[in-house]
């Protein structure tokens, strides 16, 4: 694996860091090898002034990384299935973070098949939760260092052209879902499919 990225690319404002998240290498080694993927998708969230994000209303035990050191994965299990990862941005008590919502594996495509047996190579890592099952993440790395070697990292990659680069509403959030900091690798087939927030009726 090459070198991670330096911590500074993280203490920045998080569109800036989103936008250039894309084309970035995630890598995650266990023991059953290493998978590697390239960022296609992200989603921006801004901290406690953005309604949207896990912070908004404050430090707790579950979102308790957001407000730490950036360069920090912060993972989190939700609809009682699925684990998803971000990368805390920003200086420390800002809790501002950058969701990996999709990828193309490029490394260890093997591995993640285990995994995500059935898969197209298209579909191995296209979405939040599909990502995070290729590469075997969960909450035991929730607060790992991707800055310093380890079980997880991110390396620079090839840059997109500014013009490659697409943007849009965030997926599935019920808050500020029309902010436009959903950021994507223009036509990259492993993108996901964008699902605008549907309340769930009340039951009784």
């Amino acid at each position: 694996m090459r070198t991670p990225l330096e911590r500074g690319f993280f203490d920045r404002d998080v569109t800036d860091v989103a936008r250039t998240l894309l084309g970035c290498v995630l890598w995650r080694a266990d023991e059953a090898g290493v998978v590697g993927v390239r960022i296609t998708e992200v989603e921006a969230y801004a901290g406690t002034e953005d309604p949207a994000s896990h912070s908004y209303r404050g430090k707790t035990p579950r979102n308790e990384v957001m407000w730490g050191e950036p360069g920090h994965a912060y993972v989190y299990f939700t609809y009682g299935m699925h684990f998803c990862v971000n990368l805390v941005c920003g200086p420390e008590g800002v809790a501002s973070a950058v969701l990996l919502r999709a990828g193309e594996v490029v490394a260890g495509s093997d591995v993640a098949l285990t995994r995500r047996p059935g898969s197209s190579r298209r579909d191995l890592a296209r979405g939040p939760a599909r990502l995070c099952k290729a590469m075997a993440i969960d909450r035991a790395l929730n607060g790992a260092d991707v800055c310093s070697p380890g079980d997880l990292v991110i390396t620079p990659g090839d840059a997109p052209h500014p013009n490659t680069v697409s943007e849009g509403p965030r997926v599935g959030v019920s808050s500020a879902h029309d902010v436009p900091w959903r950021f994507w690798l223009t036509n990259d087939p492993t993108v996901s499919a964008y699902r605008r927030h549907t309340p769930r009726p009340r039951t009784r």
